[in-house]
């Protein structure tokens, strides 16, 4: 059993660990701001944000999405965003018929026109699946901003924006990608209030 003084020391190093990833953000401060502006170019417009990931990354495009659709602090108009994992019927017919590789890229090809922009939510930057929703974005006129970690992987070269967190800590990453994520959808809020 650990001694509640180890244990203690263990989280203060993971909580430490956090803050010092934190610090990093600031490096990517005016990325940030042109993923804002990216998104909101196309919600003034009429289009809508469409968001990608896998576990822990899903759970992230879901929370943004909804951020968007509901409200973050003010009273408004629902903004079009949707996380395209959240119908698992389709999810799972899209899996077993064509490849679970397939699944975002298919309900992008169905959802998505020309001005809307990809959220592609990736730790590795390398997640298969992410990278053939990326294609599809491509084909269908689709602007591509990537969250990533590490090297940024395969999305970096392949996104139009890619937000690329310095770390090669899963946990960390996911704390930066909600991080950034909440300041994206109260910058949007407070500019798309306004419209």
């Amino acid at each position: 059993m650990t001694s509640s003084n180890e244990q203690v020391k263990r989280i203060l190093a993971i909580w430490n660990e956090h803050l010092e990833v934190a610090k990093t953000l600031q490096d990517l401060s005016s990325s940030v701001s042109d993923a804002v502006d990216m998104i909101y170019s196309s919600l003034a417009a009429g289009g809508q944000l469409l968001i990608a990931g896998n576990g822990g990354s899903a759970a992230d495009a879901q929370h943004i999405a909804a951020e968007l659709t509901g409200r973050f602090f003010l009273e408004r108009q629902p903004f079009r965003a949707l996380a395209l994992h959240v119908n698992t019927s389709s999810l799972t017919a899209i899996g077993n018929d064509y490849g679970y590789e397939h699944v975002f890229a298919r309900e992008l090809s169905a959802h998505a026109r020309p001005g809307d922009v990809l959220m592609a939510i990736s730790t590795s930057g390398n997640s298969r699946n992410i990278l053939c929703a990326i294609e599809a974005a491509r084909k269908s006129n689709v602007g591509v901003i990537g969250l990533t970690g590490g090297s940024g992987g395969q999305m970096q070269k392949v996104c139009d924006l890619c937000l690329c967190v310095p770390s090669k800590s899963t946990p960390r990453i996911q704390e930066m990608h909600i991080t950034i994520g909440h300041t994206i959808c109260e910058l949007l809020e407070e500019r798309l209030a306004k419209v």
